[in-house]
């Protein structure tokens, strides 16, 4: 956009880093522009093709998708994604889900409820067994 030279130049009278400046100015150039775009894609699994397929107690792999204060949404390959309730994100007390999970994280979690009525998906990561594999 401004060039190398220019971005240095900004960042210096900014007082800020060229990573930071580079970042602002890339954001500048594409408003609108949703990061989570850039993450992989979902991961589907054959058998699972609608809610109804879902049963409590299966286990699945998932991208975290967004996170909220209170939980985080997962991608399991359905059209609703799946929340893990910061109750169900560790044995601990957890304060933040962001202390336990990040955007774009792959993750086996556990559906722990199906409300196919109001298109909700419960699951869970720390009821996930240790030795399972997806």
């Amino acid at each position: 956009l401004i060039g190398e030279r220019g971005e240095r130049e900004l960042a210096a009278s900014l007082q800020a880093g060229l990573p930071t400046v580079h970042d602002i100015l890339d954001a500048l150039a594409s408003p609108g522009r949703d990061p989570r775009a850039d993450l992989p894609a979902p991961l589907t699994r054959q058998a699972i093709v609608k809610l109804s397929d879902l049963k409590p107690g299966t286990i699945l792999r998932g991208t975290v998708r967004n996170i909220t204060d209170f939980g985080a949404f997962v991608d399991i390959g359905l059209h609703d994604d799946g929340l893990i309730h910061i109750s169900e994100l560790s044995k601990r007390r957890v304060k933040h889900p962001l202390d336990v999970v990040s955007i774009g994280q792959v993750l086996r979690v556990m559906v722990i409820s199906v409300d196919e009525k109001r298109g909700r998906i419960g699951l869970s990561l720390k009821q996930v067994p240790q030795e399972a594999s997806v």
